[in-house]
């Protein structure tokens, strides 16, 4: 069961990324970290159409496309999508928002206000002052049973709950009214820095106080406390309609009505050239898009881009063989770009690009290997091939753990040390040929597979640079495409890659959020070392007591010199690359205000509407 969740989870990640979606290692010596590297904008913190609430008028439809109708509107179950969490936003509260630093700031339509105790003192206590017109649709007042029953939920205490495990509420030991039914007592077990990121979205009591409750499908019909209520939830239609909740406290939405729409990637430009649509998210649609056969060409050349090649022509012939996945991606951007009345948003999304080495399997077992390969990657290079053809600043990331747009971002590559990769390489026993090509040792070619999403033009640009760049040391890169239904499960999670090029979803809290993709793997009750969700199998006790120690740390300076330390040693374990941010693509109609590509926050659906 724990692999099966594991899977799902994290086809999930590849597929939202874009880019789809050594245990024995005692780690490198202690050293101090290297001085910090001035940090460069690596893309724009987000890209979207400012919502001047006196210039949006009141009234009109909305149609904003999903991938589907989700299985559920509760975040934390396993079925739960990307959709999931945007249409939560709109239907239930979060206590705090992140702004677009990634910085968790209160959001004044739930939260009044919220304290912790002091630092040092024992027990922590946050007390939370609710807003006290907030309310459920069904004129519940939002109370401290939900929270009560949501940390239940979430903590894993109780392994009836099957859900999606989410940092931080393990730390909670009780939530307690306070002093009037607006105030709210949580008390925590240990410490825990990062406790702004609990409790959003909420869900009602009803949805998670027991097991049963929370394991059935959130899919409408009951209680939610938005701008927006649930008017319809017609999955064999593909739609979700919100309307104007009518018991809203807040600022009043402008738009009477939401669609979500049903409509694949490749139906997307379509859907916009032809009116159909007013938010579209094009990431997929220009990353996924493949050439149109010669006769599709010909009768709809509009369409051409998101024609399937595999289909045949006419006259019963198989079609010719599809251009490059990155040439039929300029095409549909193209089109995207001169579609009348659309404009195309671009932004570094909350999410970041890393090559992972796999430090259990063969050649990348050895420090010293890991540490050339990581100082020949051309992490420039590589942002360049993959950000540059998409309209985007061309910088690399630096950190595990941080976005470059991220309050406290810092450049840690310097940790992997100075140094020639080809002199590593020769030190560890790999030689290179007289005649150049792939170095070998005892007979064997220093030969690595590199685990690539199948049909993603921005993997494959990145996947060709680097591969490009590491034959230069005498590093020989074999491209092996596999798609997102086999990437985690054959692959990632059955160790069976050398490198990996996939996205990782990046938050407010790193401490909590980022902990599982790099603590050391443990042993399973047969004795095996299990990775969870550290995919590269390389962690060291250090890293997990920094990680540790920055969750529980309240200063938020002394915090993020935690993470950048522990960053810093995640560099010279060699366990992965970072190296950009992943492009998040929005195509928006003329006249909408406030959508657009959001980077680290998300629709203040209130305020989007048309402008008048």
């Amino acid at each position: 069961m724990r692999v099966r969740q594991l899977t799902t989870a994290a086809a999930a990640l590849l597929l939202a990324a874009g880019l789809g979606g050594c245990s024995g290692d005692p780690g490198p010596a202690r050293t101090p970290a290297p001085a910090p590297v001035p940090a460069e904008p690596t893309a724009t913190t987000g890209d979207v159409r400012p919502a001047d609430r006196t210039a949006v008028r009141d009234g009109g439809t909305l149609r904003w496309a999903v991938d589907g109708v989700p299985a559920t509107l509760n975040a934390y179950q396993g079925a739960a999508t990307a959709d999931s969490a945007l249409l939560a936003h709109a239907l239930y509260p979060s206590l705090f928002r992140p702004d677009e630093h990634g910085r968790l700031v209160p959001d004044p339509d739930y939260l009044a206000g919220a304290e912790s105790t002091p630092p040092g003192q024992s027990p922590q206590v946050v007390t939370y002052r609710l807003n006290p017109r907030a309310v459920w649709s069904d004129g519940t007042p939002v109370s401290a049973a939900d929270l009560d029953a949501q940390r239940t939920a979430l903590s894993g205490l109780d392994p009836a709950y099957r859900g999606r495990r989410a940092a931080g509420y393990d730390a909670v030991d009780s939530v307690v009214q306070g002093a009037d039914p607006h105030e709210v007592r949580v008390t925590f077990r240990r410490p825990y820095a990062e406790w702004r990121s609990l409790f959003g979205p909420l869900y009602p009591a009803a949805e998670t106080a027991t097991p049963a409750a929370f394991g059935r499908p959130l899919t409408g019909g009951r209680p939610s406390a938005g701008p927006y209520t649930l008017s319809r939830y017609d999955a064999e239609g593909g739609t979700v309609s919100l309307t104007r909740s009518p018991l809203w406290w807040g600022d009043r939405p402008k738009a009477d009505r939401i669609d979500f729409i049903a409509v694949p990637p490749d139906q997307r430009l379509d859907a916009l050239g032809q009116g159909r649509l007013d938010v579209a998210p094009l990431t997929a649609a220009v990353d996924r898009a493949v050439p149109a056969t010669p006769a599709a060409t010909a009768s709809a050349p509009a369409s051409a881009s998101t024609t399937a090649s595999a289909s045949a022509t006419a006259s019963g012939s198989a079609a010719p063989p599809p251009a490059a996945a990155p040439e039929a991606a300029a095409l549909a951007l193209r089109r995207a770009e001169s579609l009348p009345g659309v404009t195309v948003h671009r932004a570094a999304a909350a999410s970041l690009t890393q090559l992972t080495l796999n430090t259990a399997r063969g050649p990348l077992t050895d420090p010293v290997v890991r540490r050339a390969l990581t100082l020949a990657v051309d992490r420039r290079r590589v942002a360049d091939a993959a950000l540059t053809p998409l309209g985007l600043p061309a910088a690399p990331l630096g950190n595990h753990l941080l976005a470059g747009d991220q309050e406290g971002y810092r450049d840690n590559s310097g940790a992997a040390g100075p140094g020639d990769p080809g002199r590593l390489l020769d030190d560890a026993g790999w030689m290179r040929p007289a005649g150049g090509g792939a170095r070998t040792k005892d007979g064997r070619p220093l030969d690595l597979s590199l685990l690539v999403p199948a049909g993603s033009a921005t993997a494959r640009r990145t996947a060709d640079a680097l591969t490009a760049g590491l034959a230069e040391s005498g590093i020989a890169v074999r491209q092996v495409p596999a798609p997102a239904e086999s990437f985690v499960g054959q692959h990632l999670a059955a160790g069976d890659y050398d490198l990996a090029l996939f996205s990782w979803p990046v938050g407010p809290s790193p401490a909590g959020e980022q902990r599982p993709a790099y603590a050391k793997p443990r042993p399973d009750p047969d004795g095996v070392p299990d990775p969870g969700g550290n995919f590269g199998r390389g962690g060291t006790e250090e890293i997990d007591r920094l990680f540790d120690r920055a969750a529980a740390e309240p200063d938020p300076a002394a915090r993020l010199d935690l993470l950048q330390e522990a960053d810093v040693r995640i560099w010279q374990l060699g366990h992965s690359v970072p190296l950009y941010q992943r492009p998040e693509l929005v195509g928006v109609r003329t006249g909408v205000v406030g959508a657009g590509a959001y980077g680290f926050g998300w629709p203040r659906f209130q305020d989007v509407g048309w402008s008048g």
